[in-house]
């Protein structure tokens, strides 16, 4: 049975971005399908009638919601090929620690430039971008959370899944 993948997304999306390069680290075809997030297509609404929002994965009819969720089920469903978590647990935990704290402070500095009026705010939280993505590395490579090796993009790495939630 051929399987069917589905993303629901906007193209400049910094969360849906996350999970096509998960699809394309795991060499899934998917069909994609661009929403207008100004009038939503009725499967948007029916497939999240709450939230609303995007991306969304739909495999085999079944929904995974959520980028973050999105980029692990990918890596647990295609887990033969090319990993994007560490099969050790502690480097798996290590990994779900920075992919979480990623996502909690790109979601304030997402925010915040989406309602800047002015280019000096949008630059300030830019800079603020470049700062986490240099914090997040010198954490992997720190002693205290890793083995102070950091390989960005070598499957089952720690950092290959955050560097795709980085993205």
């Amino acid at each position: 049975m051929a399987e069917e993948v589905v993303l629901l997304d906007f193209w400049p999306s910094m969360f849906g971005i996350r999970s096509r390069i998960a699809l394309a680290e795991k060499g899934i075809k998917y069909e994609y399908k661009e929403e207008d997030l100004w009038n939503k297509s009725a499967l948007l609404l029916q497939t999240k009638p709450v939230h609303k929002k995007i991306p969304v994965l739909i495999h085999n009819g079944k929904l995974v919601c959520e980028s973050l969720i999105q980029v692990q089920y990918i890596d647990e469903v295609w887990h033969d090929k090319a990993p994007l978590l560490p099969s050790d647990p502690y480097q798996k935990a290590t990994a779900r620690f920075w992919a979480d704290y990623v996502d909690k402070k790109d979601d304030k500095a997402f925010i915040e430039r989406s309602l800047a009026d002015s280019e000096k705010v949008q630059e300030n939280t830019q800079m603020e971008d470049i700062r986490l993505c240099e914090g997040v590395q010198k954490g992997i490579e720190s002693p205290a959370y890793s083995t102070g090796s950091i390989h960005w993009n070598c499957p089952g790495n720690t950092d290959t899944y955050v560097s795709v939630l980085v993205t």
